[in-house]
């Protein structure tokens, strides 16, 4: 029958990212933003050596309801590439997300979502002063704050009870691939020649999870490496006392090849986040990729409860 040829029809606007650039303090940063940007935001930060396209299956599920932000960080993706070790740096990369912050979501606080790295840097962010009152909430999943993970060392070494020597020897296990990250010419000779190129074999045969190989995977995780060597030595070593300004959900996959459950102990945690919410899933350490929905249905339900909470917290200011 002859005629038209037929057309696809439109995909929903939650589902087709908007991208744009968004000029950071040190270089451009590639931005993706989903749902309409008159809602509240939630911010996705990806971790090492990923890039904004890990959230692309979580994003859309939350665009219905949310304006969802996901942006990659410096050194990853189709960002800017810092030149110096130094430029890796914890304040920076938080100075790159106050620069998202602000450009999306100028007026109101947003919602921090994230995994691996990138929740190094949340706890960055909600544990810095100058945050309060930009951030609603934190979701952090497979990364813990550096200088908490430095005062749990401590803690586990100052108190040597067999169980927390066996906490801190299994993490010590798990965290090998920090030092070999160190050494020189090594690390990216193995990106180059057997990480890299078969990245997408490696998730499969480690943690079963499906991810497709993509063309900057190498450059992303020899670039990124920076970011251990900017950061993990000096505030492992020398922790300060960083207390959250905002509400905090940490996820824990309890099949974490590289985060321990230890790490995430209630108890410790309590002293630096006075609201916090801990939930345990039986996962690994690529849980956005493993299991989209289930890390979907989790913040749907922390960003719920926090603002109901608020908007419950406005009308008792109201009242007053």
């Amino acid at each position: 029958m002859g005629g038209f040829p037929s057309r696809s029809p439109p995909m929903p606007s939650a589902l087709v990212p908007r991208t744009r650039l968004v000029s950071g303090p040190d270089g451009p940063l590639a931005v993706q933003q989903w749902g309409e940007s008159g809602r509240s935001t939630i911010v996705l930060i990806h971790g090492y050596p990923d890039h904004s396209g890990i959230w692309s299956k979580i994003a859309p599920l939350l665009a219905d309801q949310w304006h969802v932000v996901a942006y990659d960080v410096r050194g990853a993706g189709a960002s800017f590439v810092p030149a110096r070790t130094a430029d890796y740096r914890l304040p920076r990369l938080v100075a790159d997300l106050r620069a998202v912050i602000d450009a999306t979501s100028p007026d109101r606080p947003v919602h921090l979502v994230a995994h691996d790295w990138g929740s190094i840097q949340g706890w960055e962010a909600v544990t810095d002063p100058t945050l309060r009152g930009r951030i609603a909430s934190y979701s952090s999943c497979s990364g813990p704050c550096l200088d908490h993970a430095g005062h749990w060392m401590r803690d586990r070494l100052r108190r040597p009870t067999p169980r927390h020597l066996a906490q801190y020897l299994m993490q010590g296990l798990r965290s090998w691939y920090i030092a070999f990250f160190h050494l020189p010419v090594l690390p990216t000779v193995m990106w180059h020649t057997v990480m890299g190129p078969h990245w997408s074999r490696w998730l499969r045969w480690l943690e079963r999870t499906p991810a497709e190989q993509r063309a900057g995977q190498t450059a992303d995780g020899v670039r990124g490496m920076r970011l251990y060597r900017a950061n993990m030595l000096p505030r492992l070593l020398g922790p300060g006392d960083r207390h959250a300004h905002a509400p905090v959900q940490v996820i824990v996959p309890l099949r974490d090849r590289f985060v321990g459950p230890a790490l995430s102990d209630p108890a410790h945690l309590a002293r630096w986040v006075p609201q916090l919410h801990r939930v345990e899933v039986d996962a690994g350490h690529w849980l956005p990729l493993q299991q989209p929905a289930l890390f979907a249905r989790l913040v749907r339900g922390f960003v719920r409860r926090v603002e109901r909470q608020q908007r419950q917290t406005g009308r008792q200011r109201i009242k007053a």
